[in-house]
């Protein structure tokens, strides 16, 4: 009898330790409680002071370094565990276990070649470099989730992986982090883009195609130069390259299905240095833009036979040359992963502030990382009509509305912590006692039914 009452304490304490466990709240409960520490002066205010500092001291692609420095700086005094340097200036940091199963969180880390014409406090301090989209605001909500998670860290079985990627604008950095290895088994990841087009504290994504896929080309097209009034012992190339920019429209117009969105822009086009003087050669650059891969595909194969073609209808040579390492696929967002967000952000923000989207002709390296796992991107907006107009990404007049840092940072933090919880749901667990300070939850119900069984026995 003894035995017994000892053994039904046992149980019935154990079970009392594993109900109390942060996790066992109600998931919407902890997007709201994420949500309000990100409010807190303590995490807003801090998340601001990074921001500005990145702001200042903007650095291109894989130049990263003082980013990277600062970075670094404060996930050791979180306490969080990094590996640098990744892909040159990128790092990628732990939070949890330091075992499976793993989710990431992505932040692109490197400014742009423009002269910043806003004038401020924090003003970049480098010139012809400024953060015109808004990645100095990506690192910092990424750092104040970081903060959020690594408080929590106990509360999930699992590994959230923080990646801080240099060089997303035509640098291929995501593809770098691909092929550094660093995400290996990691089951999902996400992404987030700031916007001056949506209102605060609302978000837009959508299930499937998001983001068009993009190349660059560059084509040299070769003739004869001479004298402007005898132009036939000249072999024109300029004539040859208007007859290559006319055709290339054609191929949208004439060759693509309506329905399938695609574009094709020359947006370069150089010859000749005087009035009077046709040039040996003109050289002309452009971009291609695609929701898919076949028809990306097809189409960088169109670009370069038009090309070719039409400077041979008018006795030109041609060569092209796509630039292989500024391609970027289409961003695909993961079905399943799209229920997820709509979940977690309708938490977060309440339903009526997640918006469905239409894809758009941009693109983001951040399909890079869809191509080697189930990844979600998202939009989060920053538009407040009392704060005046936020001119769009890539403007030397770009400006960040830091009212939404609260709200990037709480979505990173859910998104992330819930998909883990989430497999945690679907798996039953049990305490492990090697992880310091970890208490690993099993449901209630799966408890109280070891009870019964081990009564049972008893008796």
């Amino acid at each position: 009898m003894v035995f017994l009452k000892l053994t039904w304490a046992f149980l019935i304490s154990n079970l009392l330790v594993f109900s109390v466990v942060p996790i066992c709240s109600d998931a919407s409960e902890i997007s709201k409680e994420f949500l309000d520490l990100a409010k807190s002066p303590e995490i807003f205010d801090w998340m601001v002071s990074i921001r500005r500092k990145i702001h200042e001291n903007p650095e291109l692609g894989y130049e990263e370094f003082e980013t990277s420095k600062l970075i670094r700086a404060q996930l050791d005094k979180m306490g969080i565990k990094y590996k640098y340097p990744v892909a040159v200036t990128g790092v990628v940091g732990y939070i949890g276990w330091g075992e499976a199963p793993f989710v990431a969180l992505r932040a692109d880390m490197d400014a742009l070649p423009m002269q910043e014409m806003v004038e401020w406090e924090h003003k970049s301090k480098s010139p012809g470099k400024m953060h015109a989209c808004g990645h100095d605001a990506h690192v910092a909500m990424l750092l104040g989730a970081a903060k959020i998670l690594q408080e929590h860290r106990t509360s999930f079985k699992g590994t959230i992986i923080l990646v801080f990627q240099p060089a997303e604008e035509g640098g291929g950095g995501a593809r770098r982090i691909i092929d550094a290895g660093i995400l290996e088994n990691v089951k999902a990841i996400f992404g987030l883009h700031v916007s001056s087009d949506l209102p605060i504290a609302k978000v837009s994504s959508r299930s499937g195609p998001l983001l068009a896929g993009n190349g660059f080309f560059k084509a040299v097209i070769s003739g004869k130069g001479g004298h402007a009034a005898i132009p036939h012992h000249s072999i024109d190339p300029i004539l040859a390259a208007s007859n290559v920019v006319v055709s290339l429209q054609h191929l949208v117009s004439r060759e693509v299905d309506p329905l399938d969105s695609q574009v094709v822009t020359i947006a370069k086009f150089q010859g000749g240095s005087a009035f009077n003087v046709i040039p040996d050669s003109v050289v002309i650059g452009g971009s291609f833009r695609t929701f898919s891969k076949e028809t990306f595909v097809h189409l960088k194969q169109r670009i370069e036979e038009v090309i070719i073609g039409q400077a041979a209808v008018q006795r030109c040579n041609a060569t092209v040359d796509f630039l292989v390492n500024e391609f970027c696929p289409p961003t695909v967002n993961d079905k399943a992963l799209h229920q997820h967000f709509l979940n977690v952000a309708g938490d977060v923000l309440d339903i009526s502030n997640v918006e469905d989207m239409q894809p758009l002709m941009g693109s983001e390296d951040f399909s890079f990382y869809q191509e080697a796992m189930p990844g979600y991107f998202y939009i989060l907006g920053m538009k407040n009509e009392t704060k005046g107009k936020f001119p769009s990404p890539h403007s030397p007049y770009f400006e960040i509305n830091e009212d939404a840092f609260p709200f990037g940072a709480a979505l990173h933090a859910s998104l992330a912590a819930r998909y883990l919880l989430d497999l945690q749901s679907k798996t039953p667990l049990v305490k492990d006692d090697h992880h310091d300070n970890c208490k690993v939850p099993v449901k209630i119900s799966d408890s109280i039914n070891f009870l019964q069984l081990r009564t049972k026995n008893l008796n």
